[in-house]
């Protein structure tokens, strides 16, 4: 979770069809957090249901020679729920600072007061598995 910059997010969207979208996220306190527009689809299905999974793929590399890939996932199980005070505040911190690059410090300290328009969203997590190559581990040992 901590070296990925993007997953993807399952929900229960428009007439029980499953919904999953790509989003950029921080993993902070066990959470994961994301922002988002305050209406669309993602919003709307997460009100709607706020239980959601979210996957990340850290690593899948065509392995040619064994006609397979090896790789590395994680998928989160937990509900969703908008964040408020201190703790939306911490977030956007840490999602400007995830996201900015270099940018100067003041160009940062703008995005984080201009930030009103959108919600930081959490995911609690109540369930987090893991699976990868059968090669990666086995190197391990």
């Amino acid at each position: 979770m901590n070296r990925c910059t993007n997953g993807l997010l399952a929900c229960l969207g428009d007439e029980d069809y499953p919904y999953a979208v790509p989003i950029s996220y921080v993993y902070l306190n066990e959470k994961i957090y994301f922002h988002s527009a305050k209406a669309g689809h993602k919003v709307d299905a997460i009100m709607k249901n706020p239980k959601v999974s979210f996957s990340v793929i850290d690593e899948d590399t065509i392995v040619g020679e064994e006609y397979t890939t090896y790789f590395r996932s994680v998928i989160a199980f937990g509900k969703a729920r908008v964040v408020e005070g201190n703790e939306r505040l911490e977030v956007f911190k840490d999602l400007v600072e995830k996201y900015s690059g270099d940018q100067p410090e003041e160009a940062k300290y703008e995005k984080i007061i201009g930030c009103n328009e959108t919600y930081i969203i959490a995911i609690d997590i109540e369930y987090i598995t893991g699976k990868e190559a059968i090669e990666y581990v086995k190197s391990r040992k």
